[in-house]
């Protein structure tokens, strides 16, 4: 898309944005979702009027159209997927007599937009479609036109005019609109005593037209004036602003930022800095051996900002200093820094973006013997896969994970973690990555008498923003400020003086992204006896564990799962609630499991309890194919499949009870046989019984399931 039809979307969007909108009922009796159109570009506003929150709103148009782009208010965030569909989420609710607008626009005019309302856990709180009205189409400045005479007034006490946007800028397009002016009358449009353009009323004395604020006009108060041919006048004052985006005068200082002193390898790099507008950049990366290993450029934009791809230390780079040269062609800025290995966990991705309908693949090494859980996170944090593998003596890692052109694009982090060691590593799907934000504490339970020592981690040397929420889901002391260093960590100290018993919220943000973790201060330890138990006995490799108990309340609970062979699998610091209930969810039979009797171990103080489980052997030769169910997502209903024992590719067909193929997959299977995949059911799929059916080239399998 060019920049002049950039610029006309935003400009629809902002006059639609200051139009009072006319309600257009939509399906919803309760969630009142009303819109308003000018040509391709629409205006939604959605009203809660009942009593449950909105978290996530989630538009469509018919197959005959597709949206082109969207903008949203202040703390929305949309994303576009595959299908179509446009996904507004937040992380603050609408909640019941708030409202939000959405601008969007179609490919064609649109005859109405689909729409569908969920609360914070993707359920489904109304649907419906909105109808758009449409605005009068703007009247072009006349080229000779012919007036009908006419009689009556042209300017009185009662005509009004306004401009859009309210704060127009030197060089702006602005919309002027107004009313009761005289019928069928031709007007001229002035600022302060320079004519700019002129126009004509319809039959009822409305008007509504385009015009162009001089580039040397003055950024000042000025007067709008409309004036009819006798003299008369109608005037408002309106402060004019300085030119947007203005390109600076004076030269700005040539920069990089983002590669830290020391750098490990599989660590990903977003470098960026300064330079003079229009120019650009190049970045040229020396070995210890003075031989030059990467040459990147980038251009320097109108604010003065550069950036290049991003880039993956790769796991062979030799130990040693390295040396970048920065050049816009007149001046070199250098920079050094050495690769070094502290790090027992190091994976990367064998290419920083994938498209959607590829296998994600993940390379690297971590301890010899020992287990490694992996949990792979989407764009918007929830997770979609988690296992716990057996690393042999080699220490070597691999692990993939299918997508399908269904898949939401974005930023996807892989979370390793072995023993007390703990590494992220991102990759993209369908665009490059992004460094999220992300946020650590040293342990989850405190003394109130203690200080915890936060990490936080993002991009390279931004300023990001730190929250405390209580007990009660209320601000805890004003929002702090922390600059993250050149390797983007940053820290910081909390004290704890004067915080009450129970369980707190840390979240740190940057603009709209976020990320939270919980902590604990002054829990108890080993205060009462412990009762937990699973929600049932049997499990095959893979199942996710619910553990579900009871003890005092407020205690401090170290959870572990252990194989049959007393091997420890995983530990995991839990805690009770107020009423003393347990729930821990983080629990996985590993995809690998040994079959037989397998314990959960939970305690505090002197207090435990165990319970057993029974991991079942998979007797079937041949492929076999289990169905999981998934927590919903916002993207709907979701399923993992499983499949054991598979060669090469693998076909995969979903039928309704009718026969009907609703999926039809083609993935390649892992080097263990094996296909974890998630799947994602249509939002149109009807409850009922579905059948799924897997073969490769040498075997076959179906198993049945229900979708309700």
């Amino acid at each position: 898309m060019n920049k002049s039809s950039m610029r006309g979307i935003i400009l629809s969007i902002v006059i639609l944005l200051s139009i009072t909108f006319a309600v257009i009922p939509s399906y919803a009796q309760e969630i009142d979702v009303s819109s308003i159109a000018l040509e391709e570009t629409t205006i939604l506003e959605l009203k809660n009027e009942q009593d449950q929150d909105i978290n996530t709103f989630r538009i469509w148009v018919g197959s005959d159209y597709s949206f082109q782009s969207f903008k949203t208010e202040k703390g929305w965030v949309g994303e576009k997927t595959p299908q179509g569909v446009i996904v507004f989420t937040s992380s603050e609710p609408i909640k019941k007599g708030e409202s939000v607008k959405f601008g969007v626009k179609t490919d064609k005019v649109s005859s109405g937009i689909n729409w569908k309302a969920l609360d914070d856990k993707d359920k489904q709180i109304d649907t419906g479609k909105a109808l758009p009205k449409e605005l009068s189409k703007v009247v072009k400045n006349p080229d000779n036109v012919q007036v009908e005479e006419n009689s009556g007034f042209s300017i009185s006490e009662e005509s009004i005019f306004r401009i859009v946007p309210e704060k127009p800028n030197v060089g702006s397009s602005i919309r002027v609109t107004g009313d009761k002016f005289g019928a069928s009358q031709e007007f001229d449009f002035y600022i302060n005593s320079k004519k700019i353009g002129n126009f004509v009323t319809d039959k009822d004395g409305h008007f509504m037209t385009s015009m162009k604020i001089p580039e040397d006009q003055k950024a000042d108060r000025a007067d709008f004036i409309i004036k009819d041919k006798e003299g008369e006048e109608k005037k408002i004052s309106i402060r004019i602003g300085e030119i947007e985006n203005r390109i600076p005068e004076e030269n700005i200082k040539l920069t990089i930022q983002g590669i830290p002193n020391v750098v490990h390898r599989g660590d990903l790099l977003e470098i960026f800095g300064t330079g003079s507008p229009g120019k650009g950049v190049s970045l040229t990366i020396n070995s210890p051996d003075g031989e030059v290993i990467r040459t990147r450029t980038a251009e320097i934009d109108s604010k003065g900002n550069w950036m290049i791809e991003p880039l993956i230390v790769p796991l062979d780079r030799p130990f040693g200093k390295y040396t970048g040269v920065l050049s816009d062609g007149k001046t070199n800025k250098s920079v050094s820094w050495t690769i070094e290995s502290d790090k027992v966990i190091i994976i990367t991705p064998t290419s920083l973006k994938f498209e959607p309908g590829e296998t994600i693949t993940f390379n690297g090494t971590a301890l010899p013997n020992k287990p490694i859980e992996l949990t792979l996170e989407d764009p918007l944090g929830k997770e979609v896969f988690s296992d716990i593998f057996e690393i042999d003596e080699s220490g070597e890692v691999e692990f993939e994970y299918p997508t399908l052109q269904s898949t939401a694009e974005g930023t996807y982090t892989l979370i390793a973690t072995q023993e007390k060691n703990k590494e992220l590593i991102f990759v993209g799907l369908g665009q490059l990555p992004s460094i999220p934000v992300n946020i650590e504490f040293d342990k989850l339970s405190y003394k109130s008498t203690e200080t915890a020592t936060i990490t936080v981690s993002g991009k390279a040397s931004e300023i990001v923003s730190l929250l405390i929420i209580d007990p009660a889901d209320k601000p805890k002391g004003d929002t702090v400020s922390i600059q993250l260093q050149p390797d983007g960590r940053g820290s910081h100290s909390l004290d704890l003086d004067g915080y009450a018993s129970g369980v707190y919220s840390a979240v740190v943000s940057k603009g709209s992204a976020k990320s939270t973790e919980i902590f604990a201060v002054g829990l108890q330890v080993g205060s009462g006896e412990i009762d937990i138990n699973t929600t049932k006995t049997e499990y095959h490799p893979g199942d996710p564990i619910l553990i579900l108990g009871n003890t005092s309340p407020n205690v401090i609970l170290t959870i572990s799962l252990w194989n049959p062979d007393e091997k420890q699998i995983k530990e995991r610091e839990s805690f009770s609630d107020k009423n003393g209930k347990i729930s821990e969810e983080s629990f996985r039979i590993p995809s690998d499991a040994k079959t037989g009797t397998w314990k959960i171990h939970a305690k505090s103080g002197s207090n435990f309890d165990t319970v057993e489980l029974d991991v079942l052997a998979v007797t079937q030769e041949g492929m076999i194919v289990t169905i999981v169910d998934n927590p919903d997502t916002y993207l709907g209903k979701s399923k993992n499949i499983q499949i054991f024992g598979a060669s090469q590719t693998v076909a995969i067909e979903i039928l309704s009870s009718e026969g009907i193929v609703i999926e039809n997959l083609s993935i390649p299977a892992s080097k263990a046989g094996e296909i974890n995949l998630p799947w994602f059911v249509p939002s149109e799929t009807e409850p009922g019984t579905y059948t799924i059916k897997v073969s490769d080239a040498f075997n076959s399998a179906e198993t049945t399931f229900e979708i309700n």
